[in-house]
């Protein structure tokens, strides 16, 4: 598809063309699958016009016929479609301060194949190393043709990576060697692949809101536990970015103090969100002068043995993040709360049960509290999110599509949209087509 205009007000039959095929695209990924008088009914346009829009999708191998579908009705049954999960491919690299991973996806959010790694972070020419070589191990899951649908690298990695360290307890080792390392630009000129960065709790929000819950809410607070806690916010259907990318970032929030004997002791009468909720310091409760040799399959285990130093610091992660989640509600008034994280078996259910408890308690007189649900991607959320960031940016019902402008307000929507506007309303098309049972 050609690039939208640079400069120049208002939009031309093929820019609206663009954006329309963009909607339809939308709109399939968050319901799963939808017929043509579906698809046209929800975008407003004839049916000769969302019957080129579907020839040309086709054609371009970016949706598919699924069948058909039989409703009981009168007459033929209705041609279902849904994304071609060839029509396009992405990588996706999570980089946190105590792992690397790398995915490959595919068009319908499904991945090919990945590569992990539970390591202390390196310093950024190792780490650029270790990618490169991921990359091009994955890369080979794909024929040269699949290889031309290649729509970039989504780079998930949280801000500052060499800063709070005494909050995390973790060691120097060689963080501060990444505060002016541009990973970013190093993947580009390694792979010859666009680079796509956002901050991972707000990439992770980008996978809940394309193949998750997201397909029927709207509005959402997501939340991401792993080595530190990370954030994102989903208003309108859209991802909000804010002034810095940092939207969401629930790390940063004020809390008491730990009361954990294991904690770093706090600096101020009131601490980070990060210290008390995180994995680090479940890793450093379990063993405070080992815990940077532990990985993701040691703390598995405690969740699944019910170790006690592995309550006690549930129960502390859970107290301060209920408090923070008071303060974020205060202010957001959002009805869902999506908690996500790197730990599976019980974890989620008797993490969302504890957390919900404190919510509720610590609740003003006269105030609700939100729901709070279970994502549905575990740890896998954060490199689901990053492989969708190219796909995103090549695909999205962005207003700037029209305008030819720069999108300064949030992801896919012009900041001058109101709810009412038509840009901003396809961006959240498809939310009542989509179910829960209708997953690509």
């Amino acid at each position: 598809m050609e690039e939208p205009r640079k400069s120049g007000r208002g939009s031309n039959s093929a820019q609206l063309r663009r954006y329309n095929e963009r909607i339809v695209l939308q709109i399939l990924r968050r319901a799963g699958e939808a017929s043509k008088a579906e698809l046209a009914r929800t975008v407003q346009l004839t049916n000769a016009a969302i019957g080129a829009i579907i020839q040309n999708l086709i054609e371009e191998g970016l949706i598919v016929e699924a069948g058909k579908r039989h409703d009981g009705g009168r007459g033929q049954p209705a041609t279902m479609l849904r994304l071609a999960p060839g029509g396009a491919y992405s990588f996706g690299v999570r980089l946190d301060r105590t792992n690397m991973e790398t995915v490959l996806m595919d068009f319908s959010g499904q991945l090919v194949d990945r590569r992990l790694h539970d390591l202390i972070l390196p310093a950024p020419e190792q780490a650029l190393e270790i990618l490169t070589e991921d990359l091009r191990i994955l890369r080979a899951h794909l024929s040269e043709e699949e290889q031309t649908r290649i729509t970039g690298i989504g780079l998930a990695q949280p801000f500052n990576l060499g800063a709070w360290l005494h909050e995390l307890g973790l060691p120097e080792a060689d963080f501060k060697k990444w505060d002016a390392f541009d990973l970013a630009e190093a993947l580009e000129t390694a792979t010859g692949l666009p680079v796509f960065s956002e901050n991972d709790g707000t990439a992770a929000a980008v996978a809940e809101l394309f193949y998750g819950l997201g397909r029927q809410n709207d509005h959402f607070l997501y939340l991401f536990l792993g080595p530190a806690i990370g954030g994102g916010l989903v208003l309108k259907g859209d991802v909000v970015r804010g002034e810095s990318g940092n939207a969401g970032d629930v790390a940063m929030m004020l809390v008491p103090p730990s009361s954990l004997p294991t904690a770093p002791r706090a600096r101020h009468q009131w601490d980070l969100l990060l210290t008390r909720a995180s994995l680090v310091a479940l890793a450093r409760h379990m063993a405070p002068e080992t815990f940077a040799k532990l990985n993701r399959a040691d703390l598995q285990k405690a969740v699944e043995e019910d170790a006690p130093e592995y309550r006690e610091w549930m129960a502390d992660c859970a107290q301060a993040l209920g408090i923070a989640l008071r303060s974020a509600y205060a202010l957001l008034d959002v009805p869902l709360v999506v908690f996500d994280g790197d730990l599976g078996g019980p974890f989620p259910d008797v993490f969302r049960t504890a957390l919900k408890e404190v919510v509720e308690r610590t609740a003003p007189e006269r105030r609700q509290s939100p729901d709070i649900k279970i994502g549905s991607f575990g740890h896998d959320a954060g490199a689901i999110g990053a492989a969708s960031l190219p796909q995103f940016f090549n695909f999205s019902p962005r207003a700037a599509i029209l305008t030819g402008g720069k999108d300064t307000g949030p992801a896919g929507a012009g900041n001058s949209e109101d709810k009412a506007s038509f840009p901003a309303r396809a961006a959240r098309l498809g939310s009542h087509l989509a179910a829960p049972d209708r997953r690509t």
